[in-house]
């Protein structure tokens, strides 16, 4: 059943990154990764939150590893810095990788805090 609640949760998790980053990148002109920046960033926090909250064990498998494992992607953003840095786009790939590392640890720790609350 712990399978289940992964896969279901992956499975919206993934459709909701594609459909979030898809738009939102067609949304910027400057070539910052915006997409991949926020769902990142509001994963952090929803983890964080999820975590903070003690939710049962179901939930937390369907939410915590199911849909924000396949909605986040570490993956992206390190081959969207590689690209910026390939481009020489070095200012856009240091903000990036400030924006996300700094801003992550940061909502991560708010929504923590809040779902203790």
């Amino acid at each position: 059943m712990i399978a289940l609640f992964i896969a279901v949760g992956g499975f919206l998790g993934a459709l909701a990154r594609f459909v979030v980053s898809s738009w939102m990148n067609k949304k910027s002109s400057t070539g910052f990764p915006i997409g991949t920046l926020f769902i990142n960033l509001l994963g952090s926090f929803l983890l964080g939150w999820i975590a903070g909250t003690s939710t049962t064990s179901n939930l937390y498998f369907f939410l915590g590893v199911g849909f924000i494992g396949s909605f986040t992607t570490f993956s992206t953003f390190k081959l969207e810095n590689i690209q910026l840095h390939e481009k020489k786009k070095h200012s856009i790939s240091y903000s990036y990788l400030t924006y996300s590392y700094i801003g992550g640890i940061l909502l991560a720790f708010a929504g923590m805090m809040l779902g203790r609350i």
